[in-house]
């Protein structure tokens, strides 16, 4: 006997860790089979094996379902910013960056089944591209906070912030398509090609000040050099 649309739907996830993790497992497979817009919470929820209500005790929305627990993320970011000075800053802001990389990688399947799902769905598109503008944001405040306020310090701080999170983005996207077998080391050589743009200058020793002499002499200018040298 062949099941119903209907049927599939409301066929229950395996039993995992907790009714969070059976709501995420429900949700990404009924997105997969009759797309995102097709799929309500309901459909979910009866998926799940868990009430309406307690659907919308842990996640809220459909969305919230998707996307990973950005607050949670940006406050560990920010923590490892705020732990840090001007001269620490560019350590801090790489292991920042890594804070958020790692957390993708450590989903593992979730991610890569998240990423094909954004991108086929525009609205989703749009939130991530949103969320993603909150990391650059609080880059952004905390680089330009390190300057010394000067109109070449904020722009230095906006456009370090942009170019991190496109260092980021980049090593993540080729990590969630399987073209980067190695991440750690893609994100160590992507932050030190945007270090290397925006740290500052290295400090110069002031060169010591030379020395005019004028000679008036009928000797051999080889004998007088030889005999200044030797001074």
């Amino acid at each position: 006997m062949t099941q119903s649309r209907d049927d599939d739907r409301r066929a229950p996830a395996a039993k995992g860790p907790g009714p969070a993790a059976a709501i995420v497992d429900a949700a990404f497979r009924l997105f997969n089979e009759f797309g995102y817009d097709e799929t309500s919470v309901d459909d979910i929820a009866s998926a799940a094996g868990v009430s309406r209500s307690s659907f919308f005790r842990l996640f809220g929305s459909k969305e919230m379902v998707i996307f990973p627990d950005h607050d949670a993320i940006l406050a560990a970011v920010e923590e490892r910013l705020a732990a840090s000075t001007q001269k620490s800053a560019i350590l801090a802001v790489s292991d920042a960056v890594r804070v958020v990389l790692f957390h993708y990688i450590a989903e593992g399947p979730l991610a890569r089944r998240r990423y094909q799902l954004t991108s086929t769905v525009p609205a989703l598109r749009e939130r991530e591209l949103i969320s993603g503008s909150r990391y650059q944001q609080l880059f952004r405040q905390y680089i330009s906070a390190w300057g010394d306020g000067t109109e070449e310090s904020e722009r230095r701080g906006e456009l370090m912030a942009a170019a991190v999170v496109a260092a980021h983005n980049r090593v993540l996207r080729r990590w969630l398509r399987e073209e980067c077998e190695d991440p750690h080391m893609e994100i160590d050589q992507a932050m030190a090609q945007v270090n290397a743009l925006f740290a500052p200058p290295p400090a110069t020793t002031p060169a010591a000040p030379g020395a005019i002499v004028v000679v008036r002499t009928d000797q051999d200018l080889e004998a007088v050099a030889e005999q200044l040298r030797s001074l």
